[in-house]
Order: C-alpha cells, then sequence, then structure tokens
C-alpha cells in the first residue's frame, strides 16, 4: 500500500470541503477500497473518512418512501423495519451477498460504489486492463470470461458489477440523492452506473469529489410479491453468475405492476424500460402467465451475448427470470 494523508470528517460539508485536494477518495467501511488500495489496484494521496459526518439515519419520508442514509450498514438497512417490513425485496438481496462480518461494515454508499471483482482487473499481474489502466485493453475478451457479462459491454471492458443491494435498488426505483460543491442533485439508480464504452474507467456518473448522502426509496407496491433470486457457484459468499429482482403488485389475482431487474450480467443493474408491461393484466398461474414471463425475458435479454466461457449465461438469464417471476407471484409477503 502507498502512503496517503487521511482526514476525518465530522459532517458532509466538511467532507466537501477535505475532496477539494486532488485525488481524495471517501471512505467508510472500506470492505472493497481497503484491499485495492493494500493491492496497488487502485490508489490515493488522501482519504475522507466519512464515519462520523452523521449520514447514517433510515427514516421514512413524508411521500411514504424511506429515506436510506449513505453511510448505514448494510446490515442495519436489511433488518431495519421499514425496509423489512415495506421493501422485503431489498432486505433479500441484502443478506444474500457478502458475509455477515462484511454486511456489518459495508455501507449503503460502498455498496454503490464497490468495483468489480474482474480477476483482471483485481490482480495487476496482468497488464491489459481498461478499467485499471485505460489504453492498455482487456484481457477477458481472450481469457477466462465465465462470470463476465453479456449486456451492455464493449470492445473496451466485459466486466460486472458484482451488487446484490443494487439489482433490488434498481427494481424499486431508487434514486442517488448526491451532494456536490455545486448543490444537490438526484440520480435515478438506473441512470447512476455506466456502461463501459470506450471509458470503462468510469464507474458512476458521479463528478469529481461528489459526495453520496442518501438513497431514496418511493412508496413500493411490491411488498406482498417479490423474490430476489442469485444464483451463484457456491450456496455462500460467492458473486452472483445471474440474479434476478422480480416484483409484481397484484389485484384479484391479476398483476397491476411489475418489476424486473437483472445482476451479474451487466456492468450495471439490468433493467429495461417497458419490458414488464407483458405480463400487466395477466392472472398469476395461468399459461398467459408463463408466455408473458417469457416475454419479458427475452426483452431484458434482446442483444445479450456470450463470450468463450459464459454462453450459458444467456439461458440461465432466461431462465432465473421466470423462475424469480413464478416465485414473486407465489410470495405471501415479508421476508423469506
Amino acid at each position: 500500500m502507498r502512503p496517503f494523508f487521511y482526514d476525518r470528517a465530522t459532517d458532509a460539508e466538511q467532507a466537501l470541503d477535505l475532496a477539494r485536494q486532488p485525488d481524495s477518495r471517501f471512505i467508510a467501511g472500506g470492505t472493497n477500497l481497503i484491499d485495492l488500495l493494500k493491492n496497488d489496484v487502485q490508489q490515493t494521496s488522501r482519504l475522507i473518512d466519512l464515519n462520523r459526518a452523521g449520514l447514517a439515519a433510515i427514516e421514512a419520508t413524508a411521500d411514504g418512501g424511506v429515506r436510506l442514509g449513505a453511510l448505514a450498514r448494510n446490515s442495519d438497512t436489511a433488518n431495519h423495519p421499514l425496509v423489512r417490513q415495506g421493501y422485503p425485496l431489498l432486505t433479500q438481496a441484502i443478506l444474500s451477498g457478502a458475509s455477515a462480518q462484511l454486511r456489518n461494515m459495508a455501507t449503503n454508499a460502498g455498496n454503490l460504489m464497490q468495483r468489480t471483482r474482474c480477476p483482471y482487473f483485481n490482480d495487476p499481474a496482468f497488464d491489459r486492463c481498461n478499467k485499471r489502466v485505460p489504453g492498455s485493453g482487456c484481457a477477458a475478451l481472450e481469457g477466462f470470461s465465465r462470470s463476465h457479462a453479456i449486456l451492455g459491454a464493449s470492445a473496451a471492458c466485459i466486466a460486472t458489477h458484482p451488487s446484490d443491494m443494487c439489482v433490488a435498488l434498481a427494481a424499486l426505483d431508487a434514486v442517488v440523492l448526491v451532494r456536490g460543491l455545486q448543490g444537490e442533485r438526484r440520480i435515478p439508480l438506473a441512470e447512476f452506473h455506466r456502461l463501459p464504452g470506450s471509458q470503462p474507467q468510469l464507474d458512476t456518473v458521479l463528478a469529481e469529489g461528489e459526495l453520496i448522502t442518501a438513497i431514496l426509496l418511493p412508496p413500493s407496491p411490491y411488498r406482498e410479491h417479490s423474490h430476489y433470486l442469485k444464483v451463484r457457484d457456491r450456496a455462500s459468499y460467492a458473486f452472483a453468475l445471474v440474479s434476478v429482482a422480480a416484483g409484481l403488485a397484484l389485484r384479484g389475482g391479476r398483476i397491476e405492476h411489475a418489476s424486473v431487474a437483472l445482476g451479474g450480467v451487466a456492468s450495471k443493474p439490468w433493467r429495461v424500460p417497458g419490458a414488464e408491461a407483458a405480463l400487466i393484466g395477466q392472472r398469476v398461474g395461468t399459461k398467459g402467465f408463463e408466455r408473458q414471463a417469457a416475454a419479458v425475458a427475452e426483452a431484458l435479454l434482446a442483444g445479450a451475448h456470450g463470450y468463450k466461457d459464459n454462453q450459458f449465461k444467456v439461458l440461465l438469464a432466461h431462465r432465473a427470470i421466470l423462475r424469480a417471476l413464478q416465485l414473486a407471484a407465489e410470495a405471501t409477503g415479508g421476508v423469506v
């Protein structure tokens, strides 16, 4: 690990002021950033500790939604009554990720900002990684690509975003609240992470020095019928090969609203606007529901492209979408 300066902010304003220094990075739980610094994958000249900045509150909002503090720990978020009762999909997703010890340290904002687990990015022994060294190439294109993207990738990068929490947030239409020296702005979760294009080193749309202060959840119609399905190589402590966050709002057995987001398939949670429209009006448990669920899967996976080692992901994702929608329809509310 290279030497760096360390500052501790006592509030958001001080944190933003400290971030004026060049090459500064915010840190809270450090469950991803510290590893990257130790392994010389990422460098910084200044760390700004946010743990005393007072951004950890979880509270109801006036519109019936919930505000998740950026520094609330993942464990506290997953187990908060407002989340467990109103957004069980989010609780399921968080509890499916990492270990209890990591969830006790990791923060909500840190979860959004975590970087890919692509082995070519995380090991500087591989000199070809456009995300780590722009312009150097992408070793995964010709290397081992089992865990890599099948959607939204480019010739510059086929890495995936590793978060479970973000997939549920995408399905729940979350909004990221950000503060910078120019003021505050709201970024829909669907627009927060970037596709690689020709600049895979840019993971998000955050400007230099901007600070995540909270995540806003609108009132959710999916409290009773939702499911987070994670398909992975082993039952615990593994990142998703494919994951699906599915939510259904039913009235009289028919679907009024639906939401489906995918994880493990792209550099961001994958959601296609309007893909779920085929389900509206369908009665769950019927052949029509099954047919339209398949249509949703086809819409979400349009243009999917596998590489040497991950062609199987396309069919796996299709079947996972169908299964997640079935389980959401059968759910009876609460966290399972």
